[in-house]
């Protein structure tokens, strides 16, 4: 009858001094996290707590709805979907700087300072490198003060498993868990040797270079792509106002007035002034949006839109599970995936470079291209550079927030179909930031690795594991 299940007895004397906020839910006494408690008691001269270290918890306050602000200024305004083990300062939106004077509630981190994820995805971490306004959502330490041996340790070890854990226990257990401050400034922090620290920053440092090639990569087969098109410094027309035939409205079945602004028209004709201009449709044999999937505990992980983004597809623990029928449309190697939904991730696109089969969600349309007509690759870049941008722009429908970017819709694209040289050109740049990127990320996870090491063993043995790895 109790098979599956878990008994916990807890004295009431423990549940009464647990937590300053009075936390009786059974979930808060799960036996990992009593067995946590015992690693700690068991160690306590290797476990401080933030305050013996001088490191403030907080978190921006309520602040006067800044919307509309978003995407003037230069200062980067970091929300929960940018923070996810290295800060996406890419395409996170910018703010005027002056709000965090009209705004004191709006708090700014610095370079070296930890965020956590407080709401929305919880206990995600990220290193901050560059000044930033972070929304409520956010809890931020001023670990901007320590040296770049700490942060580095500290940004490590907030990834384990076992702070993790403590994180995710810290939070409310409700239908939208969030992580509550008073708890958190309550958790055990590891205390690392020097060498250890010295040897976690290397490997922190190679990370953080290799994921800046990547990125760099990336924006040189964009700029190869552009400045081939020659529209690398275009500047779009913007007419105060135009005039269109209403025979043109009802052809394209479009009424709206933003549809048929010039500088649409504008990008096509110099697009087919190449003599290379081609309907997306004739160059795929596959054109076609994911199913809501469904999840399981095993299975091929689930692609949806949050993980196509910056021109990669991102496959890993995020990632949730689902098992798949005959019928099922998989997301292959060497396909490309175009978000067809949402605010700020509708029409970004990436070519998918891992060598297994993954499943598609209801948000994202896979686009399998002829053999031969074109490179996938190329084409993601394409599709994500200001040449399709546009497209999507233009294309998409709804309002909002309520937007949609349908398959048939993004058959009508007109693309450029490049030179060979040109495209391999592309490739080769997209695949060497792929291959940092997955670099990065290997880094990472043997200097996460070694912190695991380090609580469940020895700082010597997570030494030794360290010697074995080739930063």
């Amino acid at each position: 009858m109790l098979e599956g299940l878990e008994i916990v007895e807890v004295l009431a004397s423990k549940v009464r001094s647990g937590t300053e906020t009075w936390r009786f839910d059974p979930e808060y006494f799960q036996k990992q996290y009593l067995e946590d408690e015992r690693v700690v008691a068991a160690r306590s001269d290797a476990f401080c707590s933030f305050a013996n270290i001088g490191i403030s918890v907080d978190a921006s306050a309520f602040y006067p709805s800044i919307e509309s602000y978003y995407g003037e200024g230069s200062l980067p305004f970091l929300r929960v979907a940018d923070v996810d083990s290295i800060i996406d300062f890419e395409t996170c939106t910018c703010i005027p700087e002056k709000l965090c004077g009209l705004f004191p509630t709006l708090a700014k981190v610095w370079p070296g300072d930890i965020l956590f994820t407080k709401g929305g995805s919880v206990a995600r971490i990220g290193l901050v490198t560059k000044p930033a306004a972070v929304s409520r959502d956010l809890i931020f330490l001023n670990t901007s003060k320590l040296s770049r041996e700490d942060q580095s340790f500290l940004y490590l070890y907030f990834q384990s498993n076992f702070f993790n854990r403590a994180l995710l226990r810290s939070s409310s257990q409700t239908a939208q868990p969030h992580l509550t401050i008073t708890l958190v400034r309550n958790l055990s922090i590891l205390v690392a040797c020097d060498a250890l620290k010295v040897r976690l920053l290397n490997f922190v440092e190679s990370a953080f270079d290799a994921h800046a090639s990547s990125i760099g990569f990336r924006t040189k087969a964009e700029t190869a792509l552009l400045r081939s098109l020659a529209i690398e410094s275009w500047q779009t027309p913007e007419p105060l106002s135009y005039i269109r035939n209403s025979l043109d409205a009802f052809a394209t079945g479009r009424l709206d007035a933003e549809y048929f602004q010039p500088k649409y028209a504008k990008l096509i004709e110099l697009i087919e002034a190449t003599g290379q201009a081609s309907p997306l449709a004739d160059l795929l044999q596959t054109n076609q949006r994911g199913k809501q999937p469904e999840y399981a505990e095993s299975g091929l992980s689930v692609v949806n839109s949050k993980h196509v983004a910056n021109g990669e597809v991102r496959v890993d623990a995020d990632n949730r599970y689902a098992t798949s029928s005959d019928s099922s449309l998989l997301i292959e190697p060497g396909d490309v995936l175009i978000n067809g939904t949402g605010v700020g991730t509708i029409g970004r696109a990436a070519p998918y470079l891992h060598s297994f089969k993954a499943i598609p969600d209801n948000h994202v349309t896979i686009l399998r291209p002829h053999k031969g007509n074109i490179d996938p690759v190329y084409l993601a870049v394409f599709l994500n550079s200001l040449a399709g941008q546009l497209q999507v722009e233009q294309r998409f429908r709804g309002s909002s927030g309520q937007i949609e970017l349908y398959p048939n819709d993004i058959a009508q694209f007109t693309i450029w179909v490049a030179p060979e040289n040109i495209q391999a050109q592309v490739r080769q740049s997209v695949e060497a930031s792929f291959q940092a990127k997955q670099r990065a990320t290997q880094l990472l996870d043997a200097a996460k690795r070694a912190v695991e090491i380090a609580i469940e063993d020895s700082e010597a043995a997570a030494l030794v594991y360290l010697a074995g790895v080739n930063p």
